[in-house]
């Protein structure tokens, strides 16, 4: 089992403050070989705040925001948390992370869909990244939740109790009423928007942009040859009215919920397959499959032999599920630094990175 290395703290920044960013500085904070020695923002509002109020940490981290993003690589931080979004600036995100790695930093993100399952990254994206590993020494580890943990390394880590495995489903079952990013909700996704406008995360193959590489990952990982990869879609609209806490209204006869499949065929058959079931209220489409507590999970069910389910539900700020898996997200990619920093540099995905035992955190908290 890997030790974590104290003999010294790894100087890191949180690069961005969102959601993502406030969970990555609770959790650099709380790693015990990791230091915080910046944080970079990009809302002027946000410059000069000590890094705890950010994150909602109480007292003082020491840690000002700042945007200056020249000073903080030229302090030669050795890993960097790249926690802005890449949803609609994917361009602008793969700069500044090739900028990071280029520098020598140690770089883990969510952002960039297309380089979770780096083998078959498109080039434009791919090469950028070696040329700076190269130049730099660098290196850059891509994960997350959905695309993430929950469709790479749980459903193999799962496979492995069983005798006979027939097939691999991965689901993502949310409200996303509770999902504090009102324009990926309402734009990319499309909820409370007429049904002929086309959701731009919807549209015909991008969901397998961005979850096919999930499926490639699990088919690598059992061994087997993916004929093609298939996409199947549903939405909903709302058959009333409906309010909600954190997201304001949404009109009846607009899109209320969305189910799609991205499957992974093999030998004619689907046999991996990542499915999300999404709604913005839980009174549209009841039919379909319904989290088994709360405002939604993430499940892995196995079929064959035995059957597996397995549901993994996660809250934070408040008891909120989509808080909750930010942050899983953040800790699966947060606690792959130290084993990062002791790799050799490169371009890694998650089968190269181990996910380890929380060693070292037992009893530790953000301040």
């Amino acid at each position: 089992m890997d030790s974590v290395n104290l003999d010294f703290m790894i100087p890191t920044v949180v690069w961005g403050t969102g959601n993502i960013g406030r969970a990555s500085i609770r959790a650099v904070d709380a790693h015990p070989a990791l230091e915080l020695t910046g944080v970079l923002v990009h809302d002027p509002a946000k410059v000069g705040r000590d890094a705890a109020a950010l994150a909602g940490i109480d007292g003082e981290l020491g840690v000002a925001a700042t945007e200056d993003v020249e000073a903080v690589m030229a302090a030669g931080p050795r890993a960097v948390v790249y926690a802005a979004s890449g949803d609609i600036r994917p361009a602008e995100a793969l700069a500044d992370i090739v900028r990071a790695v280029r520098a020598g930093a140690v770089v883990v993100t969510p952002a960039l869909y297309a380089l979770y399952d780096q083998r078959n990254a498109p080039v434009e994206l791919r090469e950028p990244v070696l040329a700076a590993v190269a130049e730099g020494g660098g290196s850059l580890f891509v994960s997350g939740v959905d695309p993430g943990w929950g469709n790479d390394i749980l459903p193999l880590l799962i496979s492995g109790l069983g005798t006979t495995v027939d097939a691999v489903r991965c689901q993502e079952i949310f409200d996303y009423s509770t999902y504090d990013q009102p324009d990926s909700v309402r734009y990319l996704v499309g909820m409370g928007q007429p049904m002929d406008y086309q959701p731009p995360m919807l549209a015909p193959s991008v969901p397998t942009m961005v979850w096919g590489g999930q499926v490639r990952l699990i088919a690598r990982g059992l061994g087997v040859e993916l004929d093609e990869i298939r996409e199947t879609l549903e939405r909903r609209p709302l058959e009333e009215t409906v309010t909600t806490r954190a997201m304001g209204e949404f009109e009846v006869g607009t899109q209320g919920a969305v189910r799609f499949e991205v499957q992974g065929i093999v030998d004619g058959e689907p046999r991996i397959v990542v499915e999300h079931v999404t709604r913005i209220h839980a009174s549209c489409a009841p039919d379909w499959p319904m989290p088994p507590s709360g405002d939604g999970a993430h499940k892995v069910i196995i079929e064959g032999r035995p059957r597996i389910e397995v549901s993994v539900e996660a809250t934070d700020e408040g008891e909120n599920r989509s808080a909750g898996g930010n942050a899983t997200a953040v800790g699966r990619l947060v606690g792959a630094i130290d084993w990062l920093v002791d790799a050799k540099p490169g371009l890694y995905d998650a089968l190269d990175v181990p996910l380890r035992p929380a060693t070292g955190k037992l009893g530790r908290s953000a301040r």
